[in-house]
């Protein structure tokens, strides 16, 4: 790959930052035009707000409510470049990155790149199941879900009928739980109408977990809610459940067999560090830094968001893979790089913990504050309005809020379009 990419070469060091999700948007936002050269590189055109996406999964909002073009978030920022482009390798002795467009040389390399499904190995559950980790991947689980509708309207074959219409959600995290009281209401108020000649009370939702209460990071008693939450809104919990083996067909675990054609993956992250990058890995395929941000023993290499850990004896498995944790370390590695180029002393990474939060369905959430821990109709304002205001621009707050008041009052969701060919 010897083309080089088109960018002006400035007098200015040039930091390369690599994904544009919470953390690469906090640090490119954050670092000063007159200090330094941006460039941001990313294989999607867009930024997602990731915390929505199960519900353009599950028909509640359409994907330019939670996707936002890159290109118009650095609209007028100076000095900043973006290019849409496949990373493939960094070199460390040459300080370049091979990326599918050419070769782009650095002074700062950041790693913001994110965090994928982890399957543990289970090849068969990789090939068969639906993760829900993009966009797109939640664009193809809306498709199937209303596929299975209609193929379940079109087969006299019970058994295959209620494969059809058995939902399996592995992982008890935000994810699982939230798509699960997605899909639940979809059952209880909107399949009913769409599918009159359909017995939709066949409808199985059943979320496998394989600790022994949901919502591991948060606190007992949002544990506790939620599950509640979940089984009044006839969601299937199963707890201190593994995963074995899935062919398409039946969902093997360690307490029961599911007969079901749709497996959703919610169960596992990891990091995606760059090949080439020799680092200290942490579990979770993350890339061990420093207080800082830096990567150990790398020069001027840093790391951001759910790929990398800061650890420490305090922490020793480092920070929770989260928006708000990726949003802070953007914004202070912004700073530091400023404080950097300004030769004034970097401030440690310090994690400031506002609270963590899941919405289960209409009118029930659960939120755990530093001083509190409270559920039901105020938890899901609270999340409501935390979630828009974190939107990035006035119009995407806008058509998610009309989204959201439309279906409340209607009891009705929007978006059921099968656009996907994905079976």
């Amino acid at each position: 790959m010897g083309n080089e990419l088109n960018i002006p070469v400035l007098d200015l060091p040039r930091v390369v930052i690599i994904g544009g999700g919470f953390a690469g948007l906090k640090l490119a936002k954050g670092l000063d035009s007159n200090l330094y050269q941006t460039v941001l590189i990313d294989k999607n055109n867009y930024h997602t707000f990731q915390p929505l996406m199960y519900q353009v999964a599950s028909s509640g909002l359409e994907p330019d409510s939670i996707a936002y073009p890159l290109r118009k978030i650095f609209k007028g920022k100076k000095r900043f470049h973006f290019r849409m482009a496949e990373v493939q390798k960094v070199n460390e002795a040459t300080k370049t990155l091979e990326t599918s467009i050419g070769t782009i040389s650095y002074n700062i390399l950041v790693m913001a790149t994110g965090a994928d499904s982890n399957f543990f190995g289970m090849e068969n559950v990789q090939k068969h199941s639906l993760p829900m980790k993009n966009l797109v991947e939640s664009l193809d689980l809306r498709s199937r879900i209303l596929k299975n509708f209609e193929k379940a309207l079109n087969t006299n074959d019970l058994h295959e009928q209620e494969a059809l219409m058995s939902f399996v959600i592995v992982g008890g995290g935000p994810t699982g739980i939230e798509l699960a009281g997605a899909l639940a209401e979809l059952k209880k108020q909107i399949l009913p109408k769409d599918y009159p000649d359909l017995d939709i009370r066949k409808m199985q939702i059943h979320l496998v977990e394989a600790a022994d209460r949901l919502l591991a990071n948060m606190s007992k008693t949002a544990s506790e809610k939620t599950e509640n939450f979940l089984k009044k809104m006839d969601v299937n919990v199963w707890l201190n459940t593994q995963v074995k083996d899935y062919d398409g067909k039946e969902v093997v675990t360690s307490r029961h067999v599911f007969n079901s054609r749709t497996l959703v993956w919610a169960a596992g992250v990891k990091g995606v560090p760059v090949d080439g990058l020799n680092a200290t890995m942490a579990r979770g395929n993350r890339v061990v830094t420093n207080e800082f941000n830096a990567v150990i023993d790398k020069d001027s290499i840093y790391s951001i968001g759910d790929v990398a850990q800061i650890k420490s004896e305090k922490n020793p498995n480092g920070h929770p893979m989260l928006a708000s944790v990726a949003g802070q370390q953007g914004l202070q590695l912004a700073e530091n790089l400023n404080a950097l180029a300004r030769k004034q002393p970097m401030i440690p990474f310090r994690y400031s913990d506002r609270g963590t939060m899941a919405t289960i369905g209409r009118n029930l959430a659960v939120v755990d504050l530093p001083f509190m821990s409270f559920g039901g109709l105020l938890a899901w304002f609270t999340w409501m309005f935390v979630h828009l205001m974190l939107l990035v621009d006035f119009r995407s707050r806008l058509v998610v809020f009309v989204n959201w008041a439309w279906s409340y009052i209607n009891f009705d969701k929007g978006t059921r379009l099968i656009v996907r060919n994905k079976d």
